[in-house]
């Protein structure tokens, strides 16, 4: 059977109990932590890079910008590079007759 608590229980006195701080609360952690630790990770981050650049290349075989429409003409088409895979992959593909 279940026990009914009376008027003598210490819980049941009518004086009402102060709220607890907000500290206490489990979810307000977790409400403000999380986006605090999402802060301090991107600082960190930022800090990270900020320090370990990387280094400019002066190499001239890699500062040479050169035109696209040049580099087929000389070259090709970009996609002849691609027919041997094309041709495996379609191979693959079809049964053998």
């Amino acid at each position: 059977m279940l026990a009914t608590k009376t008027a003598t229980d210490p819980h049941r006195s009518g004086v009402a109990e102060p709220p607890l701080p907000w500290w206490r609360f489990k979810f307000v952690w977790l409400v403000w932590g999380l986006p605090a630790t999402v802060v301090v990770a991107s600082l960190v981050t930022g800090g990270i890079a900020w320090t370990h650049i990387d280094p400019i290349i002066a190499d001239p075989r890699f500062s040479q910008s050169s035109n696209a429409a040049e580099e087929v003409a000389q070259r090709g088409h970009p996609k002849d590079a691609l027919e041997p895979a094309m041709t495996a992959r379609n191979h693959a593909a079809t049964s053998a007759r």
